[in-house]
């Protein structure tokens, strides 16, 4: 037998799904290798001692292989697990969240409480990430059980709008940026899955209103040094808006960093501004590769994104299940928006948060819940990918 012949064999043994997705989220996880390896310079000199670029070369290459592993498994679930999971996940998401932001725990007195820690195993993950993917896969599972009744503000506030605005605000006190787009991620797809535009708008002006009233609250009655990060969201907000007053460290870094960059880059590995700007492995990547590979490698990496959305696009529009519609774009389009609001960060369109750039940061929970997701669409997708060559064959499924 051929090596080519092997080689194919083993994908389709093995390997299901959409053959283009899995071609691009393992193009993007190939490529993190060069600027994470680059711009771990930073975390070298931050943290000195013992540590070395190689070493978080290799924990990212930890991290990788584990989201792979999470990716390979994932995609042989089938879809109906997904839906029953949500229901029984949803009381275990609101503990977890409950028991992480009563850690209250501080980082030059600052609000640090997003990881759980577990001392026995000496290991932390980042609850809100999963939560907003369990919040996802149940509002989904929630549109497709009402698909054919009448549904409105009131009938779904306990049990759709309730644990929505419950978990975002566990969320928000310690990681805003994380709760915003998962609450503006939640109400696209209450949009897209058919639930009334004036609720949507409704539900949208309470949670603005909820969340003045927590910024208002702290700002009004807070302590002068606060354990929360509400000084920190509005000293970045004025400073965008206000084009007059001076930027802060980091977008300055990663303005200049675009700027060196120029058309085709300064060439991989040789950022200057990685020793300087913060988060450069993390949370501006972005402009990281901006200055190594240029605006060129920039848009193709934008592209690439845009590539990932289309096959999220045509998976949710092929499948012939309704619930499995809303869950591809329930579980995809938070993945996309994650990677435009680091993109525009890095170029100053949004002030600065703490997102990372999906398949390409540093990290670890960020990571494997991309994988997750990533592997339930595949799941997903191979109701419609029969073979190889990726011919389209509709499989009618029943609802759960």
């Amino acid at each position: 037998m051929k090596i080519s012949e092997k080689i194919d064999l083993f994908l389709n043994r093995y390997i299901k799904g959409d053959r283009y997705l899995w071609a691009f989220i393992s193009l993007l996880a190939i490529f993190s290798f060069l600027p994470v390896y680059s711009a771990s310079t930073n975390l070298v000199t931050t943290y000195g001692g013992t540590n070395t670029v190689f070493r978080y070369l290799l924990k990212h290459a930890l991290f990788l292989l584990i989201g792979f592993c999470i990716l390979f498994f994932t995609q042989f679930i089938d879809y109906k697990y997904f839906y029953r999971m949500s229901i029984f996940s949803m009381p275990i998401v609101f503990v977890l969240l409950i028991f992480t932001m009563s850690q209250r725990k501080e980082l030059d007195g600052v609000n640090a409480s997003r990881w759980l820690y577990i001392p026995i195993i000496n290991i932390s993950f980042q609850t809100s990430s999963i939560a907003g993917l369990v919040l996802f896969i149940y509002c989904a599972r929630y549109l497709a059980q009402k698909k054919k009744e009448r549904i409105n503000f009131i009938n779904s506030f306990f049990p759709l709008l309730f644990p929505i605005f419950f978990i975002t605000g566990l969320i928000f006190p310690a990681n805003g940026s994380t709760a915003a787009i998962v609450f503006i991620s939640v109400l696209i797809l209450l949009f897209i899955g058919g639930y009334p535009l004036t609720s949507v708008i409704g539900v949208f002006l309470m949670g603005i209103l909820f969340s003045g009233i927590y910024i208002y609250s702290v700002i009004k009655w807070g302590d002068k040094k606060p354990i929360n990060r509400v000084y920190t969201w509005k000293s970045r907000i004025e400073k965008f808006i206000d084009h007059e007053s001076e930027e802060s460290y980091q977008m300055k870094q990663s303005k200049m960093a675009i700027v060196l960059g120029n058309k085709f880059g300064r060439g991989p590995g040789k950022s200057v501004l990685k020793a300087f700007l913060p988060q450069s492995s993390s949370d501006f990547i972005y402009a990281i590769i901006i200055e190594e590979y240029g605006s060129v490698g920039g848009i193709i990496l934008l592209f690439i994104y845009i590539l990932i959305l289309m096959r999220i696009m045509i998976i949710a529009t092929k499948v012939q299940n309704y619930f499995c519609s809303l869950l591809v774009l329930a579980v995809g389009l938070p993945i996309i928006n994650q990677a435009l609001i680091n993109m525009g960060i890095a170029v100053g369109l949004f002030p600065v948060t703490g997102q990372t750039l999906p398949l390409i940061s540093a990290g670890g929970t960020s990571m494997w819940v991309t994988f997750f997701s990533f592997g339930i669409i595949l799941s997903i997708s191979r109701m419609i990918y029969k073979n190889s060559t990726n011919t389209i064959q509709i499989i009618t499924h029943h609802e759960p």
